[in-house]
């Protein structure tokens, strides 16, 4: 019998979280759309230009065990915070969505990491995002039980930049597999892709990696192509499963010479892109480990998409076990 239906590794991030204008990206260097990394002066300059903002507990991974829980399924995840304020109110967070979380804090130095989300009138997120103790989970905080005891392990891209880490992830998938267990991870980020391309693949081609979540521009990058198709016909004989979320055009899920398209849901009002990738990859995660068709399971990632971007923040802040029962998912 599984413990956990998934097993979330990622950066415990809080976000913190601002509207703003075009122009103060560009007066401020800041990528739009992506996940830029960056020191202790960066992280205080920034927070002091900031404009009234949210604090919520985020971090990709982080966001999707706390989807999954929504959904009423079993999560658990890793990640490191230290024993400061941000760290409280981390633990917190995650264990109030029903996350089984117990990865010791860091005593001291590193502080709990946060990450400054700058989002535009076109709902569009920037994020600048100081590690912290993140840096610092390692093969120490892997707990084989938990390993071993969900049916899917689900790690993020992002979290392949600190070596201790990658050791962790590793550990884990080893754990993981010797159970008979999947394990699966999201390529994050373009830029994240841009930098271990390589070793992503390998993850893919080694079956270290079962199931793979991309966005169109990651699956670009990973294959260095500007052709969708061409990118979705070699991540197909990269990995067992891969999904690939097209914000209003849906997803593509292929496994094998099988191929389902799933349509994204009507919304109201974009409000916030941030989380959009991490709760579709919770839905469709929740579907896979109940036994769910991969249609069903990209319904329930739709689902879940389509509510978090209506929302300032990215965890659900409506039940989602109740909203898929509404819209006649479960």
């Amino acid at each position: 019998m599984s413990q956990y239906d998934v097993l979330c590794i990622g950066n415990a991030i809080v976000d913190i979280i601002a509207r703003c204008d075009e122009k103060f990206l560009a007066d401020n260097t800041i990528i739009k759309g992506a996940m830029n990394l960056i020191d202790t002066q960066r992280a205080e300059l920034l927070y002091s230009r900031m404009g009234p903002a949210i604090e919520a507990s985020g971090g990709s991974a982080g966001n999707t065990a706390a989807g999954v829980a929504s959904f009423g399924g079993r999560a658990a995840f890793f990640g490191k915070v230290s024993d400061d304020y941000l760290g409280g109110v981390y633990t917190h967070d995650i264990r109030a969505h029903g996350v089984a979380f117990d990865t010791a804090p860091l005593t001291g130095n590193p502080p709990t990491a946060r990450s400054m989300i700058f989002v535009t009138p076109d709902g569009e997120r920037s994020m600048n995002t100081y590690l912290g103790a993140c840096v610092e989970l390692g093969p120490d905080d892997v707990e084989e039980a938990k390993a071993k005891g969900a049916k899917v392990t689900y790690f993020e891209g992002y979290l392949w930049d600190p070596p201790l880490a990658k050791e962790a992830i590793r550990l884990t998938a080893r754990h993981a597999h010797a159970a008979g267990r999947e394990v699966s991870m999201t390529l994050s980020d373009s830029f994240c892709v841009d930098r271990y391309r390589d070793e992503f693949l390998d993850l893919m081609r080694s079956g270290t990696v079962d199931i793979v979540f991309a966005n169109e521009s990651e699956l670009k990058a990973l294959y260095q192509t500007s052709s969708f198709e061409a990118g979705l016909d070699l991540i197909r004989n990269d990995c067992k499963l891969a999904i690939v979320t097209r914000s209003e055009l849906g997803s593509i899920i292929v496994r094998g010479g099988e191929t389902v398209q799933v349509d994204a849901i009507e919304i109201a009002e974009l409000v916030d892109t941030t989380g959009a990738g991490d709760l579709y990859a919770a839905g469709f995660l929740f579907g896979y480990t109940t036994g769910r068709t991969l249609a069903e399971c990209g319904k329930l990632g739709s689902l879940a998409a389509g509510l978090v971007i209506q929302q300032i923040g990215p965890r659900p802040l409506q039940n989602l076990r109740q909203a898929a029962e509404q819209a006649g998912l479960l």
